[in-house]
């Protein structure tokens, strides 16, 4: 068994060092009043909804630095910062769906009046404030720990994310930023290659819950609508391969799901049969 620290106060480093971090969280805090305030008198400005988004993920980042300066110094976890820092991050999740949508699988058209309101904002402020979001949910799960009762919530964060992710990205100046003279290319690039890793990663995470831990068909049908959403990535961007090879993976777990469906079915109604011949 560890032996924890009777008081805080055996570690005058320590409250030193939590002190300059509460300071830096005071400010952010206060940084976020005032962005909220700014943004509730003209809510039409991308470029300030980009930087609420960014300091909400900076206080995350800094509480789960408390947690991680208590876990190294008293040995047990700063679980009020910890918890602060989960709901920051899903704050900021369910800010950016507000901004361009929280739909998995669906045309362009139906989201493109939100994302018309990003233009303004370029490709590499998107991508990084993506990328931030993704680490950020990365190094959350990573200090709950793999036995964490929040283990498989974390399926619907990542899902979430990389719905934004997909959701979040230009698609009307796609064309223009892939061409390898845009000064957008890379970001582009790179940002097409985190929607279809995201895509994909919530597709398997979703049907593991379903296998390891709910068996809840709406799981699979989840699984099943990111990949459906990848494959409509590979269609607009014109890669018939693996197009052709995610259908055959769709039709796959598809096959399997109705199975599912079936057996259960049955366990059903043998289980009701059984009961009533008691």
């Amino acid at each position: 068994m560890v032996k924890t620290a009777a008081s805080t106060g055996e570690y005058p480093q320590y409250i030193e060092k939590i002190s300059e971090y509460k300071q830096l969280i005071d400010k952010m805090l206060k940084a976020e009043s005032k962005l909220i305030s700014e943004l509730v008198q003209s809510p039409d400005l991308p470029f300030k909804q980009f930087d609420l988004v960014e300091v909400r993920l900076n206080l995350a980042s800094y509480y789960m630095i408390l947690t991680g300066m208590a876990r190294s110094v008293l040995k047990k976890d700063n679980q009020t910062a910890l918890d602060d820092a989960r709901k920051i991050i899903t704050k900021s999740i369910a800010y950016l769906e507000d901004m361009v949508s929280h739909y998995v699988d669906a045309l362009f058209t139906d989201y493109e009046d939100k994302l018309a309101r990003l233009e303004p904002v370029s490709p590499e402020r998107r991508y990084y404030v993506i990328r931030k979001l993704g680490l950020a949910i990365k190094l959350l799960e990573n200090t709950y720990g793999e036995n964490s009762r929040w283990k498989w919530s974390f399926v619907d964060m990542e899902g979430r994310c990389a719905a934004v992710t997909k959701n979040i990205f230009d698609v009307k100046n796609m064309v223009v930023h892939r061409d390898p003279r845009s000064p957008h290319y890379e970001a582009t690039v790179y940002h097409l290659q985190l929607i279809k890793h995201l895509l994909m990663q919530s597709a398997e995470r979703y049907r593991e819950r379903y296998e390891l831990s709910t068996g809840a068909f709406d799981d699979f049908r989840m699984g099943l609508n990111f990949l459906s959403a990848l494959r409509r990535i590979h269609i607009l961007l014109g890669e018939s391969p693996e197009s052709e090879m995610l259908k055959k993976k769709i039709d796959s777990w598809s096959a399997k799901l109705e199975a599912d469906m079936k057996r259960k079915e049955e366990e059903a109604r043998l289980s009701q049969e059984t009961a009533q011949k008691e």
